[in-house]
């Protein structure tokens, strides 16, 4: 399927910078917008990040302030982080993983920030050998349906193991009810 053949490629070579080829020099709100746009592939075509957006993450703690009206590596880090989980997780259960990935557990943010770009490889990496092994004949209603099927069941993982995370930091369920402790 030759119309797939661009995304294949950006998946394959396409990745975040690592910590060292972040900027060590601290920009401006328009260089952080004009980085971003090149550090993470966009999920769609209105996916750019926004003057607007950053100052709400700011405004909700899931981005440390800036420094003035400066961002560093650690920003663009966490920026980094919100841009490719945004359109996977709730803005909670972001905000809960970013704090543990980026920071948390004893981790310096520079390890944080490289765990995540090991698993975020590790994943575009799987994804493009899976439509590597996909037939060229197949339908594209066939492939689509097959990679919601992968996202619906990394999902559920996902959901899994947020839980699991949050039963271990003491977070009570989004409903408010306590557990019950069995007699």
């Amino acid at each position: 399927m030759p119309e797939h053949t661009e995304l294949l490629e950006r998946l394959k070579d396409q990745r975040p910078a690592a910590w060292e080829q972040l900027p060590d020099f601290a920009l401006y709100m328009d260089q952080v917008l004009s980085y971003m746009d090149r550090q993470v592939l966009p999920y769609g075509e209105d996916d750019a990040l926004t003057a607007s957006m950053v100052n709400n993450y700011t405004k909700s703690g899931l981005v440390p302030r800036a420094e003035g009206k400066k961002y560093n590596k650690e920003h663009l880090a966490y920026l980094t982080g919100i841009c490719v989980l945004k359109h996977v997780l709730s803005t909670k259960d972001m905000d809960l993983l970013i704090r543990e990935e980026l920071g948390g557990g004893g981790r310096t943010v520079e390890d944080g920030y490289a765990a995540f770009c090991d698993s975020l490889d590790r994943a575009l990496a799987a994804i493009s050998a899976e439509m590597e092994s996909r037939p060229e004949e197949e339908h594209l209603a066939d492939a689509a349906i097959h990679f919601a099927l992968l996202s619906y069941a990394a999902g559920m993982a996902s959901n899994r193991y947020i839980s699991l995370l949050k039963a271990e930091k003491g977070i009570l369920p989004e409903d408010g009810r306590k557990k019950k402790k069995a007699k």
